[in-house]
């Protein structure tokens, strides 16, 4: 299912693998909390849209999350009536706790939600999966806030939805343009190691799974849409507003520290320097070049602010290793995180312990400027010294950017290894989970697991070799042989099931509809 790239190019993107008989291709879910009213029309309304304008299979789930109301005798009577709406109830309130749990669960390799309102025109529906079954993006999401975009709402809902947008590009460095707008789909591939790292279970959820998959490199494709707001609307906005500024807070405070592991997002699916092999292209150069300098900058000024503090209680000596002690302290763990992107512990007390040697180079710089500057004149002005502070700065800076990119942070240079200890030979494949057979139930607690181990005993093993010989597994795809069910067999993508090599990639033909005609047939 990948498609051949020449040498050179970034590596080839996976197909959609859509051939599982009987298996929707899309499902949408319908969130609903005391909808009795909206849902029927609701249901009916994309029911036929669907039918009439989408070229493949499809499911409708409403994931009615603890109504109170007459809702759920409506869903029922929904899904006796239409085959292709499935019903789901959750004893929790919350959307993400209801999408997260239908979608964990879905076999469509394709899963979408909307909101009950239908706010958002039903024609953006198709070109926002479209991106998605061809393989090109990982998820896709309605803009309210594009330039094409055609919205009708007041400007207290207007105001909000900005500002929030802003506040996400201010605080989280978000480059997608509208975090809110009930309108989304992904890959099930991708929703299945993506969720389990999404601990919202409320409104918040859209948010931090787009910020969790844009800082894995996963590709985000945005589709204009034309969105009519619902005066109607039961959403409390002070709390939702609330809500939401905590969970940027939330996940403002794990990306910062470094404690969400995203190699497991990043080495499967996302756009990951480390697997590019493009020749005479430095990896990482100017973005660690533009890294440097700013935080040089802002060190820069740090020390000097703190040598004119120090300098009110101490000689010009002590005040500049005392400042530069400080600020390289915070220049280490700064470039360590923002410049050469190290995240997590490990490997931090070394990494300052190397910075020191850096820092007693550029102590020696400064100080012998100082030096020469004392020897020179007896009594300097205080501007003489903050000129010369600057300039042997300047050249200390150089210098450490040298030392930092050859020496402390080495391997994050060239061969970067993934910090949550999987770690792949030079050339082999990028570890990935197990697929889980369609229909299974994904454990949306806990954490995929990455098996660098032994095989298991009676287990055929198909993976890249490692150093210790050690198997990292690849991709694998569940075969039903027309003879044995319980049957499976495991290859990696591009081989086919008597071993050879071949184009994979899998056709999706457009579900016959009953009033379809075979232009080959005399009727």
């Amino acid at each position: 299912m990948r498609t051949d790239s020449s040498p050179g190019t970034l590596p080839a993107r996976e197909h959609l693998p859509a051939d599982t008989a009987g298996t929707p291709v899309l499902d949408v879910v319908i969130p609903v909390y005391n909808e009795e009213k909206d849902l029927q029309p609701c249901v009916r309304r994309l029911h036929d849209h669907l039918t009439r304008t989408f070229p493949y299979s499809f499911r409708i789930t409403i994931a009615d999350n603890a109504s109170t109301d007459t809702t759920p005798l409506v869903a029922q009577r929904l899904e006796a009536r239409i085959p292709e709406v499935k019903n789901f109830r959750l004893e929790q309130k919350g959307r993400g706790r209801a999408l997260r749990t239908v979608w964990s669960a879905s076999d469509a390799p394709i899963l979408a939600y909307m909101d009950v309102d239908l706010s958002t025109d039903l024609n953006a529906l198709l070109p926002l999966v479209a991106p998605l079954i061809s393989g090109h993006s990982d998820l896709a999401i309605g803009s309210r806030l594009a330039r094409s975009s055609r919205v009708v709402r007041g400007p207290k809902r207007e105001f909000i939805s900005r500002a929030y947008n802003l506040i996400l590009r201010g605080s989280l460095q978000a480059r997608f343009s509208d975090a809110q707008c009930g309108f989304k789909a992904i890959r099930r591939d991708v929703a299945q190691i993506l969720l389990p790292l999404v601990e919202d279970t409320g409104w918040f959820f859209d948010t931090e799974m787009l910020v969790l998959a844009e800082r894995a490199g996963l590709r985000i494709h945005e589709v204009p849409v034309d969105w009519v707001d619902d005066p109607n609307s039961t959403v409390h906005i002070v709390k939702t507003a609330t809500d939401d500024l905590k969970g940027v807070w939330r996940v403002g405070r794990a990306l910062a520290t470094g404690s969400l592991s995203l190699d497991r997002l990043t080495r499967p699916f996302g756009d990951d320097p480390r697997d590019r092999d493009i020749m005479d292209v430095p990896k990482g150069l100017a973005r660690q070049l533009v890294g440097f300098c700013v935080v040089g900058g802002l060190s820069t000024l740090f020390y000097l602010l703190l040598y004119t503090v120090f300098r009110q209680f101490g000689g010009s000596q002590v005040a500049n290793a005392l400042a530069l002690l400080v600020s390289a302290v915070a220049n280490t763990a700064a470039n360590r995180r923002l410049t050469f992107g190290v995240r997590g512990p490990g490997g931090a007390v070394k990494h300052q312990a190397q910075g020191l040697v850096v820092f007693g180079i550029g102590l020696a710089l400064t100080s012998g400027s100082l030096f020469a500057l004392n020897t020179a004149t007896s009594s300097p002005a205080h501007s003489t010294e903050l000129a010369v502070l600057i300039a042997a700065n300047l050249a200390a800076t150089v210098l450490r950017f040298l030392l930092f990119r050859v020496w402390v942070f080495s391997d994050r240079r060239e061969g970067d290894e993934p910090t949550n200890g999987v770690t792949a030979a030079p050339g082999a494949s990028a570890p990935v989970p197990r697929a889980s057979a369609p229909g299974a139930s994904f454990p949306h607690a806990s954490a995929p697991t990455y098996s660098t181990g032994a095989p298991q005993a009676g287990a055929p093993q198909t993976g890249a070799p490692q150093a210790d010989g050690a198997s990292v597994p690849l991709p694998q795809r569940r075969i039903v042989h027309p003879h044995d069910h319980n049957t499976t067999t495991q290859f990696r993508a591009g081989e086919a099931a008597d071993g050879t090599w071949r184009d994979a990639t899998m056709q999706m033909l457009p579900v016959r509809r009953p009033h379809d005609t075979d232009p080959g047939d005399a009727r």
